[in-house]
């Protein structure tokens, strides 16, 4: 791993390590920077050396199943968590470096940047470990990490992230200006993308964007007019090759003030029966910025005015049209808007929108006409929403989701019967395969993972695990007792109430297979 040495105005030399203490005791890791190569059971086995692994993860695109570089490990207690953090962070899995921390379900830490810390100008050879071992002699850290390329390679700069917000101040202060590996780096709190923006627009500016020109408008005629503000530096008419006005152009004030001036009043003024806008000179990403803001301004706007009142309808035939639509909803109240949603080629998508003038009218709508039969469909009726808050709505509802793991208390040889074949006696434990007689399920079939079996491994069906108490006799479903031959099958009955209370699998699949009483004639 490189090292880094930070030199001082002293010329000392400090070699960072130390860390603080953790404030909490979680035992779930977030493992990030993962080669796509590397898979659940290979995680499983990286960690399990370090303590008994519950479950672990490798997160993987939806649609193409490719992995997104990272995931968790999740250990039954704290130490074995923390002692992973400390022997396995940033070491080589599968020829790259992973990054390890802590699992925080709750993002109001990250998102609120306290302890946040930017990192720059550094060298090329300083990695994660180094970055790490510098700077965590200053407090507990959340997470470090160098931005990299595709290739690997560092693009200079770097994040660290202390659990307070008093770490992150005492190493700004005394590493801010300092020499790391001969390079001075600049170390300061971390600024959203959305703040620098922001802050940009902001900034007092000497360039004058001008549009909407004649083409008779010269490069002196802009120096006139605009020279009535302030000192010019340049004016210039922007020209295709041939000398044909583009139609703006640009003039520069040695003074912002002027240049701000010169704005608010030409802008929108005319000149030769011509409007001009007149406005800040911008690059293309702050254009793009304020487009972006004036839309979702505008979005928001419109959602504000049609709260309550938009209706989303979804499984329209395919003849309904925009017309059929507002006919379909307009004895309900009156519609200010309506639309039925079409791809490209003009096929309805089967979905549309109704906006109503008041809430209540589109109340009313909503509880007659959801679930009505519109040409031999069941219309689907509710509020609109937007797109952010649906995507806010479903992530929170995912965040409440956790994987379902067992107990080790229920590890130890519990017996297991396949459906198929309780009838045979045969008892089947955790990590032994199926006998090959039985039909295994082809549906609802979740892979868990469970102590004693990694995840990769042959799947398990979905077996009934009926709890056999030692000398419990079973009972058939007459009520008469089982004869001395039928006693060394307890599990027969124990299973036919498992089918009674949970109902007949191979009823719905095979049923000449099934084995309940209501079958037992076939």
């Amino acid at each position: 791993m490189a090292q880094i040495q930070v030199q001082g105005q002293n010329g000392s030399v400090n070699n960072g390590a130390g860390g603080g203490n953790n404030q909490f005791v979680p035992t779930s890791l977030y493992v990030g920077d993962l080669d796509s190569s590397v898979t659940e059971a290979q995680l499983y086995d990286y960690f399990a050396h370090v303590g008994p692994v519950l479950t672990v993860r490798v997160c993987k695109d939806l649609s193409t199943r490719r992995s997104l570089g990272y995931g968790y490990v999740n250990y039954g207690n704290p130490q074995d968590a923390a002692r992973a953090l400390d022997l396995l962070n940033f070491t080589l899995l599968n020829g790259k470096p992973i990054r390890i921390m802590y699992s925080n379900r709750d993002p109001s830490l990250r998102k609120s940047g306290a302890g946040n810390i930017f990192i720059k100008n550094l060298d090329k050879g300083i990695d994660h470990k180094a970055l790490h071992d510098t700077f965590s002699a200053f407090g507990n850290i959340l997470s470090c990490k160098v931005a990299t390329d595709s290739s690997g390679q560092s693009k200079g700069y770097g994040f660290v992230q202390f659990d307070n917000e008093e770490s992150a101040q005492k190493a700004i202060e005394q590493l801010n200006g300092m020499l790391m590996n001969d390079k001075q780096v600049y170390v300061g709190p971390f600024v959203r993308k959305q703040e620098r923006d922001s802050a940009i627009s902001n900034v007092k500016f000497n360039n004058v964007y001008v549009k909407n020109l004649s083409e008779s408008t010269s490069d002196d005629d802009l120096k006139t007019i605009f020279g009535e503000f302030g000192l010019i530096t340049s004016a210039v008419v922007m020209r295709e090759p041939d000398g044909k006005s583009k139609g703006f152009g640009f003039v520069n004030f040695e003074n912002t003030d002027d240049a701000a001036r010169a704005v608010e009043s030409l802008n929108g003024k005319k000149f030769d029966d011509k409007e001009w806008y007149v406005g800040k000179a911008q690059k293309k990403s702050e254009r793009e910025l304020d487009l972006k803001l004036q839309f979702e301004q505008s979005m928001k706007e419109a959602a504000d005015k049609f709260q309550g009142a938009n209706l989303y309808v979804k499984n329209l035939d395919d003849s309904i049209s925009d017309e059929k639509l507002k006919e379909l909803f307009s004895q309900y109240g009156t519609i200010t808007s309506y639309k039925v949603m079409r791809d490209p080629s003009g096929i309805s998508k089967g979905s549309g929108f109704v906006a109503f003038s008041t809430p209540e009218e589109a109340s009313r709508a909503l509880a007659e006409m959801n679930g009505k039969m519109v040409v031999s469909k069941p219309l689907y009726v509710a509020p609109a929403q937007r797109k952010e808050d649906r995507r806010a709505r479903l992530q929170a509802q995912f965040s409440q989701m956790r994987p379902v793991t067992m107990s080790p208390s229920v590890a130890p040889r519990m017996p297991m019967y396949p459906p198929g074949g309780p009838g045979l006696g045969q008892q089947i434990f955790y990590g032994q395969a199926p006998p090959a007689m039985f039909p295994q399920p082809g549906f609802g079939y979740q892979q868990q993972l469970v102590p004693g079996m990694r995840p990769g491994g042959a799947p398990m069906p979905n077996f009934f695990v009926p709890m056999v108490q030692q000398g419990q006799q079973g009972q058939r479903p007459g009520g008469r007792r089982a004869g001395a031959g039928q006693q060394s099958q307890q599990p027969v009955p124990l299973m036919q109430q498992q089918l009674k209370l949970q109902g007949c699998f191979w009823r719905w699949i095979r049923p000449r297979f099934c084995i309940c009483s209501s079958h037992q004639k076939l």
